[in-house]
């Protein structure tokens, strides 16, 4: 497996989801760089601190936008987004732009814990 480059993020109520998940894969995400938003960079940092995790901007503040740059760039080569539907989102209009990256770049992407799960145990990861 080549070193994967991995964007993690978490709306406020999918954080500790998330920081549960990645501690599944430690041997996946230990050798992955990582980067993350803000304050779920710093979540993961404080339950796992010795991933190779650089953290961004928060999300309202300019990381969605910090990981658009580098989905549009290639530098990425999968993002994990848990997202909270039911939530309403001040910056909502950056998370609709990050996906839709996402989307263009045919990077794969999974927005819950079940698409997470079929993505870990395809092929891509192995």
């Amino acid at each position: 497996m080549k070193n994967l480059s991995i964007a993690l993020v978490a709306h406020d109520a999918k954080k500790d989801a998330l920081v549960e998940w990645v501690g599944k894969y430690p041997d996946i995400f230990h050798k992955a760089a990582l980067f993350a938003t803000g304050t779920t960079g710093g979540r993961l940092l404080a339950a796992y601190p010795d991933l190779d995790l650089t953290r961004l901007k928060s999300g309202p503040l300019g990381g969605d936008q910090q990981i658009g740059a580098m989905i549009a760039e290639g530098k990425l080569d999968a993002m994990i987004f848990f997202v909270d539907p039911l939530s309403p989102m001040p910056h909502d209009v950056d998370v609709k732009a990050l996906t839709r990256l996402a989307i263009v770049y045919d990077l794969p992407m999974a927005c819950n814990i079940g698409t997470a799960e079929a993505i870990m145990h395809s092929d891509f990861f192995s």
